[in-house]
């Protein structure tokens, strides 16, 4: 056999064990025999420079070079999310409107997937041989990071047939097995480095990784649920398209249903709920999809998602685990907060070993102590609580937690201001109070400065550097350069993006002083009715409580803030390094919403709260944080609280999602 016949043997034989390992599970060779054979193809390749190595071929999988950036790329077709549900009655309220929406007697089939709890992926084929891979990104564009996803030995560099169209496309979930997972958090353990919490943070970190040497370290793989392509490619039906991607060897979760009604769908999100944790992969939900295509195209899709799909969210998931300590944590406005330091568990896809606990009212009131036997869960799997104490397992000689007297960062004595429940350190220099409210300043969402995380925040106070966030702005490179795991290069870098800062608007100043109660939403609407800081600091508390969705708690704290002496000689210092943003004209907004007020409530089918934000301000209508008398609107999803029966007691008009989007012309 000569040594290009030979290249080619070795090519098919390590595509087909990838396939077998990586897509079907299963070994055929021992990682010996396959290093092996991987090593003799490098070697025949490189010794025969004057034959071109194919793009496909297992050895091109992984670059040599980092990637400095990753260009943005517009989707072929739109990447739109689903809308969720939580609960049974909507699940059957989504068959119901399937069913309006098709003609009468149609006879509807759905498909059931596991909903993998990962990162949404776009591959591109042309000719059968991939050529570009994309994140999601805003559902119109992604990110390209086509050399991470060819490190990824589940995606197949060419597919198993000749009959592939000229283009194709294949979306798919990445995500990283939970046995990789545990892998790479032993090692960092052994590393002294601090462990990951979930899998899908890794698999997101990992895939934004610069050199995809460092990617293919991380043991990623991928899940494809989508096909897309010219029609006379594609099958009829969403079951046939996925057997289709099984046969042009695209990995497709094996679990896959063909349900013949709703009610069979309702078995098996109930069955799948309960045996997740069976799975080396995490899910966190099932998707549910009409069958036939043509009646997808029939019932179409909203602006962010198709009417002809849905994602059933599971509910939270408990666990019980033992409390091993009660630590005191200082918030950036001196609260002082509990957390029990839990024996580490795994829930919901993430290791957990903290939970908030609020204040002592919480504690007392549920009995909290340390070494109780208790059960946490993750409310809509993404914050971890108490919810239970197993008194009848708590050890004797258990004693109630007592209120600390004094700070646990700077030893001075607590208070408790009449009416609150929280602890506070009146101590403003205290040390993690001054770490907070810096870190709190230098967020994306304030001011957003480019390389300044938290141990850095952390380095520069303790080295005497800044003590408040008037003081960053006083920084010189060499005050950074010198600091551990920081060099020329990166303190140039946080010098850049403290320069840049200077530029930011005026509500992303008021937001990042972290005056208490002022959010994100009441730093625009005050940004809108003051010039600059200068006229927000003499406002009173009439001028203030005046406007929609500042009321008489919030007032009083502005005011307080700003009589602060510390504040008052902060923002002069502010002011002196050139941060004293003006407030942008703002030209007379159109829209069906123009001049309309809305409060948002609970959990929407389609959109998040900021999606459904960003809507309402494009056509001219304003979002407040509280239902008032001058509201026009709330906009309630599932789990309305305390807002949907103030809004109710006032007259304010209740809308759901779909009238909502009727109002945008969009239903």
């Amino acid at each position: 056999m000569s040594d290009k016949e030979r290249m080619e043997t070795l090519r098919r034989l390590i595509r087909r064990y990838d396939y077998s390992y990586y897509v079907q599970g299963v070994s055929e060779v021992s990682d010996f025999e396959y290093d092996n054979l991987m090593k003799e193809l490098e070697t025949l390749e490189k010794r025969h420079p004057e034959w071109p190595v194919p793009p496909d071929s297992p050895t091109q999988r992984v670059s040599g070079e980092p990637t400095k950036n990753f260009p943005t790329v517009r989707h072929r077709f739109p990447m739109l999310s689903l809308a969720n549900t939580y609960n049974e009655n909507e699940f059957r309220d989504f068959d119901r409107r399937v069913r309006e929406g098709l003609p009468p007697n149609a006879v509807v089939e759905y498909v059931a997937e596991l909903k993998i709890d990962g990162l949404a992926i776009s591959l591109l084929y042309t000719d059968g041989l991939f050529t570009r891979g994309a994140t999601r990104g805003d559902g119109t564009q992604g990110d390209d990071i086509t050399p991470n996803l060819r490190t990824i030995r589940a995606i197949p560099l060419r597919v198993q047939s000749e009959k592939a169209p000229h283009e194709m496309e294949v979306r798919g979930e990445v995500y990283l097995p939970r046995a990789a997972f545990d892998r790479i958090n032993r090692e960092r353990e052994a590393a002294g480095e601090d462990m990951y919490m979930n899998p899908r943070n890794v698999a997101a970190g990992t895939l934004k990784m610069q050199d995809p040497r460092e990617v293919a370290k991380r043991g990623l793989s991928m899940f494809c649920y989508g096909l897309y392509g010219d029609a006379s490619f594609l099958a009829e039906t969403h079951n046939e398209n996925l057997k289709k991607m099984e046969a042009l060897g695209f990995p497709v979760n094996p679990h896959y249903k063909l349900c013949p009604d709703i009610q069979t769908v309702v078995e098996y999100v109930a069955e799948w709920e309960a045996k997740r944790a069976t799975l080396d992969y995490d899910i966190d939900g099932v998707v549910v999809k009409v069958n036939r295509l043509d009646q997808q195209e029939m019932l179409g899709a909203t602006a962010k998602s198709p009417r002809w799909a849905i994602a059933y969210k599971f509910q939270a998931m408990q666990a019980e685990t033992t409390i091993n300590a009660i630590t005191w944590q200082v918030g950036r406005t001196g609260i002082v907060t509990p957390v029990a330091e839990l024996e580490p568990v795994w829930l919901a896809g993430t290791r957990v070993s903290r939970a908030t606990l609020h204040n002592m009212d919480e504690i007392r009131r549920k009995d909290i102590r340390v070494r109780d036997t208790v059960l946490i869960e993750k409310g809509g799997d993404i914050i971890p609580k108490v919810v239970q104490v197993l008194t009848e397992k708590r050890p004797e000689g258990s004693q109630p937690v007592r209120a600390p007297e004094h700070c646990p960062s700077c030893g001075t004595t607590l208070i408790q201001p009449e009416g609150e429940a929280a602890l506070r350190c009146p101590n403003y220099n205290c040390r993690e109070q001054v770490i907070r409210r810096i870190e709190h300043f230098v967020d994306r969402k304030a001011m957003d400065m480019a390389g300044f995380g938290l141990a850095l925040v952390e380095a520069l106070v303790d080295a005497g550097k800044i003590n408040d966030v008037a003081d960053i702005y006083n920084l010189q490179a060499e005050d950074i350069s010198g600091l551990e795991r920081m060099g020329e290069k990166s303190a140039a870098n946080v010098i850049q993006g403290i320069e840049e800062s200077k530029k930011r608007p005026l509500f992303r100043l008021i937001f990042a002083l972290g005056i208490p109660y002022v959010g994100i939403t009441a730093a625009r609407m005050l940004a809108e009715h003051f010039p600059d800081l200068e006229a927000l600091s003499h406002a009173d508390e009439e001028t203030l409580t005046a406007l929609e969705g500042i009321g008489a708690k919030m007032a009083a704290s502005i005011i307080a803030f700003f009589a602060d002496d510390h504040n008052r000689n902060m923002i002069q210092r502010l002011k002196a390094a050139g941060v004293d943003p003006k407030a942008e004209p703002s030209a007379p907004k159109g829209g069906v919403l123009n001049g309309k007020t809305f409060v948002l409530t609970g959990t929407l089918p389609t959109y998040t709260r900021s999606q459904a934000q960003k809507l309402i301000e494009e056509q001219g209508g304003k979002v407040s944080g509280s239902v008032s008398s001058k509201t026009d609107y709330l906009l309630a999803g599932d789990k309305a609280g305390s807002k949907l029966a103030k809004a109710q007691a006032l007259g304010v008009t209740v809308i759901d999602e779909a009238t909502f989007q009727s109002m945008l012309g969009l239903g």
